[in-house]
């Protein structure tokens, strides 16, 4: 049965370095979530105390209610799963899977029940007496999230599992581990610094920065809402703009830029004087129209980058940062050559204004 996990006022110090501090979170049963960050930023500690694999220096950890203070890893109700999945190459897929169960002292009957049962939840049902290196990376990859369902935790911990991937498997094995969540009901906390990851797969997103949790949302709110520069700047690509706050009212706020005045939403309460960083995603940004009245940029093409559905126009730099847009290949040739004069824009209520932050680049 899924349990919800609570952390309450957790932190973690190693001497004088806080790896996590004071995070405060309730993670709801079935519920897939997603520590996003940089290396570094305390993701993977928290699931380190979560597993049980350590003991946070202050705070307390939470599992359907329970204090897990002193509770080991084999005695909480969680399965780890490690970057390097941790299969066995000598034995079977059936033995992999069942492993946990022979230590628990499950008899060989059930065992196999339950294995097969698993294998066709992962959509493996045939590869039960292959040996592990007989798989590919993504069939290994089901498996090791067989072998942690095995034991039926209320709570499955994912520790980068896809980093090892090539493109193609990860995107694919994206919507595996996400049908396989819905389909348990099982609770997910998922470990990842990839943006793309977190934002196709998670209900929720924690996004963490030098052992803060900065934000939490579902994607939309994340990337289109950011509540820091750091998360505004962590997650999906942006140009920014940096300046001083010269007006603000009605929720937003101008500041002024080497490119000029800029426009944007307000929702720190930034006031005149302050020092603040505007920021726009790519494909919020248009070839300026004769209507456009705000958020005005004229400079020149730099150069373009073509990604198949996509292409990104880069224009001259702005504050040491090229500007950047997005525009659809919509297949009537390149358009916006290298050197042409370019005019774009954008509403200012695409746009958001945060105070700057020292840990971002």
């Amino acid at each position: 049965m899924s349990q919800d996990i609570e952390l309450d006022h957790v932190t973690m110090r190693f001497g004088a370095l806080t790896a996590v501090s004071d995070v405060n979170l309730t993670i709801p049963a079935g519920e897939f979530f997603s520590f996003l960050g940089p290396s570094g930023c305390g993701k993977t500690t928290i699931l380190r105390m979560v597993s049980g694999f350590m003991e946070p220096t202050s705070g307390a950890i939470r599992i359907g209610g329970k204090d897990m203070a002193g509770i080991g890893p084999n005695k909480r109700p969680t399965a780890l799963i490690f970057q390097n999945l941790a299969l066995f190459p000598l034995m079977t897929v059936a033995e992999n899977i069942g492993f946990g169960l022979e230590v628990r002292g499950v008899a060989s009957t059930d065992r196999r029940k339950r294995v097969k049962q698993l294998l066709e939840l992962v959509a493996l049902p045939d590869t039960a007496d292959k040996k592990v290196t007989e798989l590919s990376g993504g069939q290994r990859q089901r498996i090791a999230i067989a072998r942690a369902l095995a034991v039926e935790p209320a709570v499955l911990l994912l520790d980068e599992p896809l980093s090892a991937l090539d493109l193609k498997l990860r995107q694919h094995m994206r919507s595996e581990l996400r049908d396989i969540q819905k389909r348990t009901g099982v609770t997910f906390i998922y470990i990842t610094h990839d943006q793309g990851e977190a934002l196709t797969m998670s209900d929720r997103i924690g996004v963490m920065s030098r052992g803060v949790l900065q934000q939490v949302g579902d994607g939309r709110a994340v990337y289109d809402d950011p509540a820091s520069a750091f998360v505004a700047s962590f997650v999906g690509e942006t140009n920014r703009f940096t300046g001083r706050v010269i007006a603000a009212t009605g929720g937003r706020a101008a500041i002024d830029t080497p490119a000029g005045k800029m426009i944007g939403r307000n929702p720190r309460d930034l006031r005149e004087g302050d020092q603040a960083i505007l920021f726009v995603r790519p494909e919020r940004v248009r070839a300026a129209d004769g209507a456009a009245e705000n958020n005005v940029i004229d400079s020149r093409v730099s150069h373009q980058e073509f990604e198949g559905a996509f292409v990104n126009i880069f224009l001259e730099p702005v504050q040491g940062r090229p500007i950047v847009f997005q525009t659809a290949n919509a297949g009537n040739g390149p358009g916006w050559e290298e050197g042409a004069a370019a005019r774009v824009s954008f509403r200012p209520e695409d746009a958001v204004v945060l105070p700057p932050s020292d840990d971002i680049e």
